[in-house]
């Protein structure tokens, strides 16, 4: 049998020596073996000596590396990759506890398994490939991830219609590789959340913002809160629990405002400090007074490509200006931005511009970033999309 192989042009391993876990189509000098998309190929620098295996791929990203030991791809590969991420979770405190059942089980590069992210919420697994190989490998991860979490894990559902390449000639299909039940009710740091993995969005939850909202919590006691794109109201659920005065939440989609309502009925049944409202954003923030003194921005991603960056910094510039403008005096806001392609130091100068066009003084308390389950592997920087600021507004 003729072994699939990547032949890379000379000096174009720099990168693989770094541990660098992409290899780019330009760094290429020819594929032998004639693999399809989402096989395993084995690199070799140009002068033929081993470097790492990987799944190629159509596209500038050309084969996402899975090892650089000179290892076979197996079954076994697979249960030690899980069992490993597993075991951070469980080692930090983040899995297998009463309180908090919701977590990110694999995070892509993260855990050195790029093209994979899997949730986990209660008795739920939910895994989303975002690339060919991992699609096609997906029974017998699930089959790891059933031996890794064992008996309380009851279902495991595939999300990948939206993630895989859309040019890819595969069936996209969603469905369970595991169990089959359609609802569930997950806890996270002791707070209740219904969680729609069938038609929501990502997973069916924002896992990534577990630490912020507990931190928004221990600022929310006697403040009147607005919580904006609050997709299933996870901010708002923690400032109900912190002792807000009073919490609003807005978001464009009637449907996830009727997660936000259905959420805060599971947690605080009848609590009347709660409101929320189907609006888009910038509407709500140009009619709205002056009513809140700590306001959360947690918009969908502006920039999901480099060539939209622009666009995405002008976007994100004219909302938290208009935060600053609105939020009272000694108000906090608490900003986010997740999209991979804006670093912290352009969404930092984006918000220092909004805060120079609002004409108000305003000092940063945190610097936020994605939660310990949501790993950044050193070597691979890319992965640390999720960016925040805590600010205080005189």
């Amino acid at each position: 049998m003729t072994e699939k192989s990547v032949i890379l042009k000379r000096g174009k391993e720099e990168s693989l020596q770094r541990f660098h876990p992409w290899i780019f189509s330009g760094a290429i000098h020819h594929i032998e073996g004639k693999p399809e998309e989402g096989d395993v190929v084995t690199v070799y620098t140009a002068e033929r000596k081993f470097i790492a295996r990987g799944h190629v791929q159509v596209g500038s990203i050309a084969v996402r590396v899975l090892t650089f030991d000179d290892e076979p791809i197996t079954d076994e590969f697979w249960y030690k990759r899980i069992a490993t991420a597993y075991h951070l979770r469980t080692s930090i405190g983040i899995a297998g506890t009463p309180t908090n059942d919701t977590y990110r089980l694999v995070h892509g590069e993260g855990d050195n398994l790029p093209g994979l992210v899997i949730d986990i919420y209660g008795d739920t697994a939910v895994m989303q490939a975002h690339s060919v190989g991992m699609h096609v490998n997906r029974h017998i991860i699930a089959k790891a991830v059933k031996e890794t979490l064992g008996e309380g894990l009851k279902n495991i559902y595939y999300k990948s219609d939206t993630t895989l390449p859309y040019k890819a000639d595969i069936n996209k299909d969603n469905g369970y590789l595991y169990g089959g039940n359609a609802g569930n009710v997950s806890t996270e740091y002791g707070l209740k959340f219904h969680i729609d993995w069938l038609r929501g969005q990502k997973t069916g939850f924002f896992v990534d913002q577990r630490e912020n909202r507990s931190l928004l919590e221990k600022y929310a006691k006697g403040r009147k809160l607005l919580n904006m794109f609050c997709y299933t109201g996870g901010f708002s659920i923690y400032a109900l629990r912190g002792g807000a005065e009073l919490v609003h939440s807005v978001d464009s989609s009637a449907k996830a405002i009727d997660l936000t309502n259905a959420n805060v009925a599971i947690n605080f049944p009848d609590d009347t400090r709660h409101a929320a409202y189907a609006e888009d954003a910038f509407d709500y923030l140009e009619r709205m007074g002056n009513n809140y003194d700590l306001i959360i921005l947690d918009p969908p991603a502006f920039a999901k490509h480099r060539d939209s960056l622009r666009n995405a910094l002008i976007g994100y510039r004219r909302l938290n200006a208009k935060a600053i403008e609105k939020i009272q005096p000694g108000g906090i806001l608490f900003t986010f931005s997740c999209s991979q392609v804006v670093s912290k130091e352009n969404f930092r100068t984006a918000v220092f511009t909004a805060a120079a066009i609002a004409k108000r003084k305003v000092r940063i308390l945190h610097q936020l970033t994605q939660p310990a389950d949501h790993p950044v592997n050193i070597y691979h920087p890319e992965g640390e999309y999720l960016k925040g600021l805590v600010l205080y507004v005189e």
